[in-house]
């Protein structure tokens, strides 16, 4: 059943998996405590706890949660008190009538005290105390009271998770910028540049064909073109600046990015590595190792980002 509106979400920020909130209620002689807590995770993994007669508001629990957080492990737990109200005292007039009768009928006896008021109230089933129960007009409110409680509950939540995620696009944006300074730098290494590379193979066809006469000049040379083409780092310099390029277009987009992000994040190690693999350069290869270390920290911080 639905009784209130869910609450509209947040405006679009990045946010964090990682976040706690708590709200407090009371309606009538009800005392209603939501406790939520989110943590990291695949995708939503939501886990409700309700207590007795509850029941009924689980599907809007679930529907309002599910609207405003689309990752994390969710647990939402609601505590519900009903203060005692005054009982309902009710004598059984029957009972008691026939019981005095059936007292009447018993002969006088020295043994036997006439029946006493107290006597006859501590039998059972003359006095009935019946505790007060709220009727379902009334449980329909405090239901709804429940709702808009989790509704604070869920504003508060996503508040901070909100601050978490402007710390942790911070935190990306760094190592974003820390990436850029690497790709540009292995882009500029001198060790790269054609006119390096020419020499350092020409270097090295002289000294194999120094080493062995039988050694074909020709064949050597073809088999280093081969080699300079397939240690060209090009491509990967391109794809590394376009992952990059791709990673702050999600950050600004301000939408559930996480999983995308991981993904990148994937391909820029990817890429990285080929890198580090097809270098033939000592300088360009501690750069390539630094890009690596760089891009495992950003993936980590990644972990964290619905």
């Amino acid at each position: 059943m639905t009784l209130v509106s869910p609450a509209s979400s947040t405006g679009a920020k990045l946010q964090s998996m990682t976040g706690f909130a708590r709200a407090q209620t009371m309606h009538g002689n009800w005392r209603l405590v939501w406790e939520i807590k989110s943590v990291n995770a695949k995708g939503l993994d939501l886990r409700l706890r309700l207590p007795p007669g509850f029941d009924a508001i689980e599907q809007d629990v679930r529907a309002r949660i599910s609207a405003q957080i689309s990752r994390g492990a969710c647990y939402a737990t609601l505590t519900a008190q009903r203060e005692a109200g005054a009982p309902e005292v009710r004598l059984n007039e029957a009972a008691i009538s026939a019981l005095t009768q059936a007292l009447a009928r018993i002969p006088a006896s020295a043994n036997l005290q006439p029946a006493s008021i107290d006597g006859l109230l501590a039998v059972r089933g003359i006095v009935e105390v019946i505790e007060s129960v709220d009727d379902e007009k009334t449980m329909t409110i405090v239901f709804s009271a429940a709702l808009v409680s989790l509704d604070q509950a869920m504003a508060d939540l996503l508040a901070m998770r909100a601050r978490e995620g402007g710390a942790l696009h911070d935190v990306l944006a760094q190592r974003l910028a820390a990436m850029d300074q690497l790709v540009e730098a292995a882009d500029a290494t001198p060790g790269r540049r054609p006119e390096a590379v020419r020499t350092r193979l020409a270097q090295s066809v002289a000294a194999l064909i120094e080493a062995s006469a039988t050694l074909d000049p020709a064949r050597l040379h073809q088999e280093a073109i081969l080699i300079a083409a397939k240690a060209d780092v090009r491509e990967e310099l391109d794809r590394l600046k376009a992952h990059v390029s791709a990673v702050r277009e999600l950050l600004a987009s301000g939408k559930p990015v996480g999983r995308r992000l991981d993904f990148l994040a994937q391909e820029l190690g990817r890429e990285a590595n080929t890198l580090c693999a097809k270098s033939n350069d000592s300088q360009l290869t501690r750069l390539g190792m630094e890009l690596r270390v760089e891009i495992e920290q950003f993936r980590e911080q990644v972990q964290n980002v619905e």
